[in-house]
Parts: structure tokens; sequence; C-alpha cells
């Protein structure tokens, strides 16, 4: 009587049975390219899933909070928005990374799990921490745009650090 191999990987090849080390810091990196990677999919996601018009035209949809007796000079309005984006989006990529590396589950549903919780957190918290003024939803509409986009952003957070670990 023959002795049957499991079907898929052969056991004694030395390429399938080598574990993936864990490394804090190339998660880390891996992540942080892999979240500006995903703030880039978020423009473009915002850009394709457009939100309703709103009351009120003058405020962007993130604004810093302008200081009582200071308004905001037109020229400066898109530069705190646009680091904050960006700047949010590595710091989330990052910490996503770190993360991923130590805890698989953390990469659920192909980062799109991720990418709605960052969506949450930044709305609810982050922003109003940094003395962002966030402007009010109107309906159903925008918030599901907002998740969609975030979504987007999630999974190709989770696709390039998945593929940057490969090679680092």
């Amino acid at each position: 009587m023959k002795p049957t191999q499991p079907k898929g990987r052969v056991m004694n090849n030395p390429e399938t049975t080598r574990k993936k080390s864990r490394s804090l810091a190339k998660g880390i990196v891996a992540g942080l390219v892999a979240g500006l990677a995903g703030a880039v999919a978020l423009t473009f996601a915002e850009r394709a899933f457009p939100r309703p018009a709103h009351n009120d035209p003058e405020l962007p949809e993130f604004a810093p909070a302008p200081e009582p007796g200071h308004a905001l000079i037109p020229a400066t309005d898109a530069a705190p928005a646009t680091s904050i984006h960006w700047g949010l989006g590595a710091l989330a990529g990052a910490a996503y990374g770190a993360i991923a590396e130590f805890v698989p589950a953390a990469t659920a549903n192909e980062g799109a799990s991720f990418g709605m919780t960052v969506g949450a957190l930044t709305r609810q918290g982050a922003l109003s921490a940094l003395g962002v003024a966030v402007r009010e939803r109107n309906g159903t509409a925008e918030p599901v745009a907002e998740l969609a986009s975030f979504a987007v952003y999630g999974v190709t957070t989770e696709w390039v650090r998945r593929l940057l670990r490969k090679f680092i």
C-alpha cells in the first residue's frame, strides 16, 4: 500500500515550507507606501463616486476650523486638507502594515474592512481632534459614497502592502 501525498503544496519543498519572517519595520514600510497608494486611489474614488450638492458651498469637505475673527485665505483652503489627506493615508497605512504583520485577520475582506474603519474614524474623531471642520452630511447617498471610497482605499492599501511584502 502506497501512502498518498496531500494535494496542493508538497511538504518537502523548501520554498513552500519556509515561513514568511515577520518584521515590524518591513510591515511599517510596506504599509506606509501602500497607504500613500491607497490615498491616490481614494482621490480617484472620490471623483468616481460623486457626492450630492450641499447647502453650504462655502465650506469644502475638510477645511481648517477658522479662528474667531479670522477669515481663511481662499488660495490656502485646500492646502491643509490635502496635507491631512496624504498624512492620514500614510499614517493609517503604516499602522495597518504593522498590525497585518502580526495579526493576519486584520486583512479581512481584502482590506475593505480596514478602509471603512479608517473612513469612520477620520470622519468622527481624528479630523475633529486636528481642528478641522467637517461638513454636515445630507441624506444617505453621501455616507454610502464615502464608505465606498474608503473601501477602495483599504483594498488598494492591502493589495500594495501584500505585493511590497513579497519583495522586502
